[in-house]
């Protein structure tokens, strides 16, 4: 499973669902600010899901990703939505969706392009065992 890299708007435009999971949807950059500066207080590792509601492979890892933040309590779960935040989304030079950041103290630590849920688990599964 890739990335989306380009846009297909004939699918309908609906958001990302993250129901039931602990995943923090982000719609500003003060939110972002504001969950940033929460885990660093908190010692807690950030992950981060820059997706697209348009993009398919991120339909399909959203229920993934909403799972593993229930299993993971002690990592943040958030997610960004590349077009409610364009330029947020430029200075992390996004070239696909999704893309995940791992973030430790606001420093990147880990990047994931595209919806490999394996690699995606593995890599929250060594962070979460590590906190």
């Amino acid at each position: 499973m890739g990335g989306c890299v380009g846009k297909d708007r004939s699918i309908v435009e609906e958001k990302l669902d993250f129901k039931g999971g602990n995943v923090h949807v982000i719609t500003t950059k003060e939110d972002w600010d504001q969950k940033i500066e929460e885990a660093n207080k908190d010692g807690k590792i950030v992950v981060a899901n820059l997706s697209a509601s348009w993009c398919g492979p991120c339909r399909v890892i959203a229920p993934v990703y909403a799972e593993m933040s229930k299993t993971y309590p002690q990592l943040m779960f958030l997610t960004i939505d590349v077009d409610d935040l364009m330029d947020f989304s430029s200075t992390w030079d996004i070239r696909a969706t999704p893309t995940f950041f791992f973030l430790k103290n606001g420093q990147q630590i880990e990047k994931l392009v595209g919806a490999n849920k394996p690699e995606l688990e593995k890599k929250v599964q060594a962070l979460g065992d590590g906190s």
